[in-house]
């Protein structure tokens, strides 16, 4: 299996999510509850199947650049406002990058490395381990790209962040991502309580660090991708509960300016798993 996926990190981008939207159309209609749910969060956001069909699409590009973004060479990247994260840096407090479920999400960190590491440090991301030793091993090679530092979620990674943060580095987080129980509020999304995690806010309010928004958008035919930066418009509010609501309304932001490419299939409303005390609790 590392062989095939070092065979498709070598692929033309292209390629890929032609192949990619064939798996995307492939898996939902293969099946009902992927499809179900894909339908329900859409329009729980108010889309129609029609405003947001390519997503379908876009849900495969995803998983076929994973080989090419954990394994390959470094695609195109556009980026707009980086002005936004320059005057972070310079304000020396750390930096929150936060993205939801759009687009390319693992490439936005690994850019935002590229261009700005080799100055301010390394970006430290949470992942969670892979149960198959094989692609456990594979992503601990990838989320350790260059400029990248990738920590375990537990209290030990989150110190970690912590420390960063108070360095003037910099982490990134998917905060549309349901954190275990015990790790997280129940907060509004699309007009709906979701189970959100404290995390990112926690990070954000206990650093001082500046939270930016990002979403990494695919270009058509394989051209690349084109990486968007913004400063949240309004300071977050030292009530944990409002921090979070204000995190869940930006990603909404975020998500409504490419709906076609956010992963409408993520059980974004489902209940949180019981785990031990980890990374969102106590950060």
């Amino acid at each position: 299996m590392p062989s095939l996926f070092r065979l498709f990190a070598a692929l033309p981008l292209g390629l890929l999510h032609g192949l990619g939207a064939l798996m995307g159309w492939v898996a939902f209609a293969a099946s009902a509850t992927y499809r179900r749910r894909f339908l329900d969060n859409a329009r729980q956001a108010g889309y129609g199947f029609g405003a947001v069909a390519a997503a379908v699409g876009h849900a495969g590009r995803m998983v076929a650049e994973l080989p090419r973004m954990w394994l390959g060479a470094p695609p195109r990247c556009e980026m707009h406002n980086e002005e936004c994260v320059l005057r972070a840096y310079a304000a020396g407090r750390g930096l929150v990058f936060l993205t939801p479920h759009l687009g390319c999400f693992e490439l936005s960190v690994q850019h935002a490395a590229r261009q700005w590491s080799a100055e301010h440090g390394d970006i430290t991301v949470l992942y969670r381990p892979a149960r198959q030793p094989w692609l456990a091993q594979v992503m601990e090679t990838a989320r350790n790209r260059p400029g990248v530092q990738a920590v375990p979620t537990t209290l030990a990674g989150v110190r970690q962040m912590i420390k960063a943060l108070r360095r003037g580095a910099a982490v990134g987080l998917l905060p549309d991502q349901v954190p275990p129980e015990g790790q997280g509020v129940w907060s509004d999304f699309f007009g709906r309580q979701a189970y959100t995690m404290t995390l990112a806010a926690r990070l954000a309010l206990q650093t001082g660090a500046t939270v930016i928004v990002a979403r990494c958008e695919r270009l058509p035919w394989g051209r690349g991708y084109a990486l968007y930066l913004e400063e949240l418009s309004v300071p977050l509010s030292e009530n944990l509960e409002a921090a979070v609501q204000q995190i869940n309304e930006a990603m909404e932001r975020t998500i409504r300016q490419c709906p076609q490419q956010y992963l409408w299939g993520y059980a974004r409303y489902k209940q949180p798993r019981r785990e031990a005390p980890a990374a969102g609790g106590d950060a």
